[in-house]
């Protein structure tokens, strides 16, 4: 492809405060001369006064080509968007390399109170629907600048668009809220909706411990005026193990010994349950008014953030039936397609470049259709990357307008079926040890490993204190699409506990390719580059926590009354997943996902500050009749035969 930019311009003024900060020559560190950002760019850095007068740092790239008008892409962030200085380039620019190529004004904002931006930083700061002409909010500071951007920028077309990923993400979901009439797309990816529910902080009222401890160890409150990074050392774990480090930590209050006063981690220890602090800063409470187009994007496989995509898309979906609001998931970890083939996440392999087809057939074509008017997409309103089948579909909403709802029943004999319970009434029984927690993972990692929500779960099946249900071979294709209900009957013998659910997918014993294997089985995915034998593999398809407590009500929590059979019922992230003919559905049950999760003592209390004789051994039984039937719904589609 030709480079779009072949005439520089002169530099130009604008009415703003220029701020040049080490004026040291970058050199782009990236071979290709066609996405050199130097050569076709102009670097400028600007302080954008919002309404109450905190200026925000804003560094934006201009290409040097002034034969043609350019759209703007905006990029919102508090992690820093250097390098600083106007002769310090990033070394490539926009969402992927075919919108450098293409010719767009970039621009990336440090969020208010973060490094160059001055003002107070507040975590997933809250929304207010009602504002004085001097109060600000995420959607306020966004049109500030949108405002400044399209009025002071010169070469633009007057249409701004906006994209980030994670946090990033999560400011271009607030952004959207009351938006600018420049604001003509919109692609918040892998966003932050309700850190409460389902997202990075909670799941289901559990704490997810590992990813939290490990993020804040590093993201720590600015002291004193704006300033760049600086250089931190990295923590320093003193082992290997993070199993063991977790263990030995005790409850969550003790952190503080490692992380010392850090305030976002405490207002996560303040708030364990739903209450006014986690509604306040839910975004997903407040997308109204939206007018831009919204291309919603997330990794099926996201550690951190799998629920906010899908949360924002309903969201906006409820919020108004006509605004244009597709989706996109793709079998990725957080972020993994905005860089790389994505043919591949831990041991599975996609047999496609999932990441470089969404790059160039998915993310460049929105942009480009709703900010240049230039060609047709033809997007649908959901895009899915369907594992198992391993293919790109498009379908006309999600979940598809099609799907079935089918009902997969806990039976005897460790029995996964269709039909539900008869005869007499049934259950299944096993320990629950808050002192030896069922690990995550089979193997030994620090802190959350990115790819454990596609591991193999054989170490866990193998557990005393992990119940194991699974289907007969299946006769032919199940595919499963949207979110995956669970409903138990319960009981337990201590007054609180977790009960955690995995949807898994059996592989066959053998393969075509591996010894003796049998030819109705279905073909075998590449071997993965450590060279695990698939056969047999237990893949984690979906896997959630429920804290008991919340069974009733995530505000109030209330104690379990022990022995007493109790119902909990909760929804799953969506999958779009064919356990393919030959394949096994599984689902397994414990108390424990450790130190994914934190430990619940199974003691009625408040666990950040749980004494170490809380921690409490519990007998806890799953029931299984026609009375108190224990199941999960999954929404179905027919696959070619």
């Amino acid at each position: 492809m030709k480079p779009a930019f072949r005439f520089p311009f002169a530099l130009f003024a604008a009415a703003a405060v220029l701020v040049s900060l080490r004026p040291v020559p970058a050199q782009s560190q990236n071979p290709d001369p066609l996405l050199d950002a130097r050569a076709y760019y102009t670097k400028y850095e600007f302080q954008i006064p919002m309404r109450d007068g905190v200026k925000l740092f804003t560094a934006v790239y201009v290409p040097k080509d002034r034969q043609q008008s350019y759209p703007i892409l905006l990029n919102r962030t508090p992690y820093s968007v250097g390098p600083y200085g106007v002769d310090n380039y990033r070394a490539a620019l926009g969402p992927s390399e075919h919108f450098q190529k293409d010719g767009f004004i970039f621009a990336y904002q440090d969020v208010r109170g973060r490094y160059m931006s001055e003002g107070v930083w507040e975590e997933v700061r809250a929304h207010k629907p009602v504002k004085s002409d001097k109060e600000t909010d995420e959607s306020s500071d966004t049109y500030d600048t949108i405002d400044w951007l399209v009025k002071n920028v010169p070469g633009n077309n007057g249409k701004v668009g906006m994209w980030g990923i994670s946090y990033p993400g999560f400011y271009v979901a607030a952004g959207m809220i009351d938006s600018h009439p420049a604001l003509k797309a919109a692609s918040p990816q892998a966003p932050i909706g309700d850190y409460y529910m389902g997202d990075d902080s909670f799941h289901n009222g559990a704490f997810m411990l590992a990813a939290n401890f490990s993020f804040y160890t590093r993201f720590v409150e600015r002291k004193g005026d704006p300033t760049p990074p600086r250089a931190a050392a990295p923590f320093e774990w003193g082992t290997p193990d993070g199993y063991d480090f977790f263990l030995k930590m005790g409850a969550l209050q003790n952190a503080r010994k490692w992380l010392g006063e850090n305030s976002y981690w405490q207002g996560n220890l303040d708030h364990t349950a739903y209450d006014d602090f986690w509604k306040s800063h839910a975004i997903v409470r407040n997308l109204k008014n939206v007018k831009a187009a919204v291309m919603t994007v997330g990794g099926l496989f996201d550690a951190e953030d799998v629920q906010g995509p899908t949360s924002v898309y309903r969201a906006l979906k409820k919020a108004s039936s006509s605004l244009p609001n597709m989706l996109v998931l793709g079998p990725w970890s957080h972020g993994q397609w905005s860089s790389g083939d994505g043919d591949r996440l831990g041991n599975l392999h996609f047999a496609t470049k999932t990441a470089a087809f969404y790059r160039l057939h998915i993310e460049f074509p929105f942009f480009n259709f709703h900010l240049k008017g230039r060609g047709d997409a033809k997007l649908p309103e959901a895009y899915m990357f369907h594992t198992g089948v391993n293919e790109w579909r498009k379908h006309d909403a999600w979940p598809p307008k099609d799907a079935e709802k089918r009902t997969l029943y806990f039976r005897e004999s460790a029995r996964l079926g269709w039909d539900a319970p008869s005869g007499e009434p049934g259950s299944d029984e096993y320990p629950s040890d808050p002192n030896r927690p069922v690990p995550y993972l089979g193997y030994t990692a620090q802190a959350m490993n990115r790819d454990y929500m596609t591991e193999d779960q054989r170490f866990a099946a193998q557990r005393p204190d992990v119940l194991v249900y699974q289907t007969e071979p299946l006769a032919e294709d199940l595919s499963v699409v949207g979110p995956i209900s669970v409903a138990l009957h319960v009981s337990t013998t201590g007054t609180d506990s977790d009960f955690v659910v995995k949807l898994i997918d059996v592989y066959p014993g053998e393969f075509p390719g591996f010894p003796s294997a049998p030819p109705s089985a279905s073909p075998a995915p590449p071997a993965p580059p450590n060279a695990v034998k698939m056969g047999g593999y237990q893949q984690l398809v979906r896997g959630e926590p429920f804290r008991g407590k919340y069974r009733k009500s995530f505000e109030a929590p209330e104690p379990f009354v022990p022995g007493e059979p109790a119902a909990i019922e909760f929804s799953m992230p969506d999958v779009a997943h064919t356990f393919r003919r030959g394949h096994r559905v599984m689902v397994q049950v414990q108390s424990s996902w450790f130190p994914l999760v934190d430990r619940n003592p199974q003691t009625f209390g408040d666990i950040p500050n749980a004494r170490p004789e809380d921690f409490k051994k519990a007998l806890q039984r799953v029931y299984r009749s026609p009375e108190r039937p224990s199941a999960i719904g999954l929404f179905v589609v027919r696959e070619p035969r």
